[in-house]
């Protein structure tokens, strides 16, 4: 074979790997395309989209960590709403990247318009507040749209009482928006399979262990109700939120209520200035709660907020649960 022959050879070999190529692309871009428009149910809204986002923003850790978890920093210009309460912890700092935080409490629709930001993923009161100046309704008609975190949507709207799937829906959701499905059809699959494989053998308890909730506060308590993510979390580790009767999501309500009610464990949500220690020691130090099981019987056990709250932490926030409702 000649020299001329080989280069010959070589050229067509190009050419053919270029087209092979330049139809792989096509085809991806042609799939890409072929899946929109999608519609999307965020609360009480249809929202549909025509396109991937390219310019998304999610507010809260637990929001970021779901972007995260579905590997869609490419298709996010930063993040809000961490640093303000609480701090930007190992895990997410690592898989964050570069991606700045924009603001650290809730952004302004003009911190949102500088990003130049097309999409918001955020909650009422994850974000967003009832008549306040950043909601689906006054970002619209700056092009920027939003979904909803599903268990925030009880602000604004009935829904069934809180569940893990709540979390799974979004995380479905965010795969259909950003034409990931199958990536997130995976995903919650495993969180299913994973929480499935570790209740099947869990030892039963006699009944329910009964827990509260303590968020934050010494007047009033903060704590979760009926339709708050740590409801399900509870649940689903064996146990009963003694504030489940509250149809709210997260709710103040008198210290009366917490000692009537005698919880065996009380769950600690750790984040902000008042650290989850100080909390406990607010409770063992004050004489009207030491008849409370939980505090006579020092069965605390404490959640970052980032496992409290929808997210991908929340299959390990209940196998912890799950072992501290088990121990003597």
């Amino acid at each position: 074979m000649t020299l001329s022959t080989r280069q010959h050879i070589k050229h067509a070999s190009l050419v053919i790997t270029g087209l092979m190529f330049c139809v792989l692309q096509t085809n991806a871009l042609q799939a890409a395309e072929s899946h929109y428009p999608v519609q999307i149910q965020s609360c009480d809204r249809t929202v549909i989209f025509n396109q991937a986002p390219k310019a998304a923003i999610p507010n809260d850790s637990n929001l970021t960590e779901m972007m995260l978890a579905l590997r869609l920093q490419d298709h996010m210009v930063g993040f809000t709403g961490v640093s303000g309460w609480k701090t930007l912890d190992a895990e997410l700092r690592k898989d964050i990247g570069e991606l700045p935080e924009l603001s650290p409490k809730y952004p302004t629709k003009e911190v949102l318009l500088g990003a130049n930001a097309d999409f918001y993923f955020a909650g009422w009161n994850y974000g967003m507040r009832v008549g306040g100046g950043v909601t689906p309704d006054t970002l619209a008609p700056l092009g920027i749209k939003v979904y909803e975190l599903t268990e925030s949507c009880i602000h604004i709207m009935d829904k069934p009482k809180v569940s893990m799937n709540d979390m799974y829906n979004d995380l479905l959701n965010l795969g259909r928006i950003f034409n990931v499905e199958e990536r997130a059809n995976n995903l919650v699959n495993d969180y299913k399979r994973e929480l499935d494989a570790f209740q099947e053998n869990l030892a039963p308890l006699a009944q329910p262990v009964s827990v509260f909730v303590y968020d934050s506060g010494e007047e009033q308590p903060f704590t979760a109700g009926r339709h708050a993510m740590p409801t399900a979390l509870i649940e689903a580790a064996g146990g009963k939120n003694i504030v489940d009767d509250v149809r709210k999501s997260w709710i103040q309500i008198g210290w009366e209520s917490v000692i009537d009610r005698a919880p065996e464990v009380i769950l600690i949500v750790n984040y902000g200035e008042v650290t989850a220690q100080q909390k406990i020691d607010f409770l063992r130090n004050n004489t009207a709660f030491s008849d409370i099981p939980a505090v006579k019987n020092n069965r605390f056990v404490v959640l970052e907020y980032v496992e409290a709250t929808p997210g991908p932490r929340n299959i390990e926030a209940i196998k912890r649960l799950a072992k501290a409702f088990r121990a003597e």
